[in-house]
């Protein structure tokens, strides 16, 4: 997992919007193992020296930049998870209209899309996401990723704006696939990042 919680360390470390407010990631050990391994810590994942370290067939990550700096407290970092699956979530909504549990807007997504499962989670991911633009007064952006003890990983991303900071890249090395908010820094030339056109969703 070093290499590439190192790479969110860099990213979250050099974006221009603060990602410091605290971290957390979900990972499944072994291939055949159903169960997740959380860690999460209040301090900015560049403070953070209990980081996990060792080998992983699934890893989720996110470093927080809490909205408005408000609920700035460890259980509302993500990923989140409902046992089966881990969600990690990066936008901003302004005047949303849904009723949901959560403690946070992106719990509360998370919690809206599942309603929407009909055994196809990509499907649930379109359409819990046109029912919530449907339903914001604007949508910055919404990008997820969701995996689950299947060893499926979902994706959906749309923006409107800000292309440079919002969209999301994938690549493959060495076997491993890889989604994530902008291409590994000092990887230029070395890997093929290709990005995730606005609007799309997926599943590895």
């Amino acid at each position: 997992m070093d290499e590439h919680l190192d790479a969110l360390t860099r990213i979250s470390r050099e974006s221009r919007e603060y990602q410091g407010h605290g971290w957390g990631c979900a990972w499944i050990e072994e291939r055949g193992q159903h169960e997740w391994r959380f860690h999460y810590d209040i301090l900015p994942i560049w403070s953070d020296r209990s980081r996990p370290a060792g080998r992983a067939v699934l890893l989720l990550a996110h470093a927080r930049s809490a909205f408005r700096d408000e609920g700035i407290r460890i259980e509302n970092n993500m990923p989140f998870s409902d046992g089966q699956r881990a969600f990690a979530f990066n936008g901003e909504l302004r005047g949303v209209r849904i009723r949901e549990r959560g403690r946070i807007g992106a719990e509360k997504v998370f919690n809206f899309v599942k309603r929407f499962d009909r055994g196809d989670f990509a499907a649930a991911l379109q359409r819990g996401f046109d029912a919530i633009e449907r339903r914001t007064r604007y949508m910055r952006a919404m990008n997820v990723i969701v995996a689950d003890t299947a060893h499926r990983v979902y994706f959906a991303s749309r923006f409107r704006e800000d292309p440079d900071y919002f969209q999301m890249h994938t690549a493959e090395v060495d076997g491993t696939q890889i989604v994530c908010s902008e291409p590994y820094p000092g990887t230029a030339g070395r890997i093929d990042w290709t990005p995730i056109e606005n609007g799309s969703t997926g599943v590895l």
